[in-house]
């Protein structure tokens, strides 16, 4: 093989980029040392741009299709490099690729909370995530811009600058909208619309990029202020809290009467609790609240019937007694005791006892609790 069969095998006859990857912009063909054959054939498949650079100038762009590149074919190159009548031998120029399909499944999101000012609640933090699209529609200011002399150009490089201006887009065109908290969820379609505009307007003259689609996802509020909409939710949808607790207690008393031990002493107290707030619910509303007005001591008795729901309080506990017997306090007893003792003879009317309330000890007959418990001594007969 001589010289000239050699220097023809290196030289590069078919410029062309199979992409596999689903995220590359931009791919310079790597030419390396070689050099482009004259008459070489440039094939640019749908979804492609081709854009020839000599010595750093953008010269000429082809669209998808087979090209020889001759001439007439390269106005712009043949101009820049002097070839004023055609050239025959190989030339040097950089050959890019542009992908101008859309690259999808890119992701945006808040990194930090964004400050609202909503009606309902006041100053209020909320984050945003989404979804958009990018193409790539003026090659040249692509190049130019974010490429630079990068053989391969994805769209990570400029996700992050892309993320930075979309936050900052979405800040100002919730903030404007005024849209409440509590209806963002139905204009996600309209606020989507608004913010993919003010993106687009800061990428494409200045990058050479389009955002076809970009779709607001998901707003979310912190998780203590969802917790109470989640508890003011709850109270609105119980509605009724003194049928409610009726319901709760019937639920309760199956469960208490399955363990007597525990659950009946249980029962009764939440049976005391709600029956207690079931009558604070019901009749025991205050005035202008839309239950039973209240009566207090002024308001004078209670008609019959008129508080069904009442529970009436417990009845006074007994009193107790105590014994002072052979110098010592002995007790407490109670009325039945004591009852049993006087009886017995074990209490006589001079025994001292002593219960609360009284000031001091005292002869158990001087006591009116206590003296119907001595038999009364007949007086003496008539002549004796």
């Amino acid at each position: 093989m001589g010289f000239m069969d050699r220097l023809r095998n290196e030289l590069v006859d078919i410029v062309e980029w199979i992409d596999d990857s689903r995220h590359t912009l931009v791919w310079r063909f790597p030419r390396y040392h070689n050099q482009i054959k004259n008459g070489a054939q440039l094939i640019v498949r749908p979804g492609q741009l081709a854009i020839f650079v000599h010595q750093g100038q953008v010269a000429d762009v082809f669209e998808p299709g087979q090209h020889e590149l001759v001439t007439r074919n390269l106005p712009i190159l043949s101009t820049v490099a002097g070839w004023k009548h055609g050239f025959e031998s190989p030339f040097k120029a950089e050959c890019y690729f542009v992908r101008t399909t859309n690259v999808t499944d890119l992701k945006w999101g808040t990194p930090n909370p964004v400050m609202l000012r909503d009606a309902d609640f006041g100053p209020i933090r909320v984050r945003a995530f989404g979804t958009y699209t990018l193409r790539a529609v003026d090659p040249k200011a692509l190049l130019k811009e974010l490429v630079g002399t990068d053989s391969e150009f994805e769209a990570e490089e400029i996700s992050e600058l892309l993320r930075s201006i979309i936050n900052h887009a979405f800040a100002e065109v919730v903030a404007d909208s005024e849209i409440a908290v509590m209806d963002l969820a139905r204009n996600y379609k309209a606020l989507s619309d608004q913010l993919r505009l003010a993106v687009v307007e800061r990428v494409d003259d200045e990058y050479g990029l389009d955002i076809p689609q970009l779709f607001i996802v998901n707003i979310s509020l912190p998780a203590e202020v969802e917790r109470a909409l989640d508890t003011r939710s709850s109270m609105s949808v119980i509605g009724d809290m003194g049928r409610f607790q009726a319901y709760q207690l019937g639920q309760a008393m199956p469960i208490a009467a399955e363990n007597p031990a525990g659950g009946l002493a249980g029962a009764g107290v939440g049976l005391g609790m709600g029956m207690a707030m079931a009558s604070q619910w019901s009749g025991g509303a205050p005035a202008g609240s839309g239950g039973a007005p209240s009566r207090g001591p002024a308001a004078g008795p209670v008609p019959a019937g008129a508080a069904m729901g009442a529970v009436p309080p417990p009845p006074p506990a007994p009193p107790v007694w105590h014994l002072a017997e052979n110098g010592q306090s002995l007790g407490p007893f109670s009325h039945q005791q004591l009852a049993a003792m006087c009886a017995s003879g074990r209490i006589q009317r001079d025994s001292l006892v002593w219960t609360a309330g009284m000031a001091g000890w005292s002869a158990a007959g001087q006591v009116p609790q206590l003296a119907t418990l001595f038999a009364a001594t007949p007086p003496p007969m008539p002549g004796s």
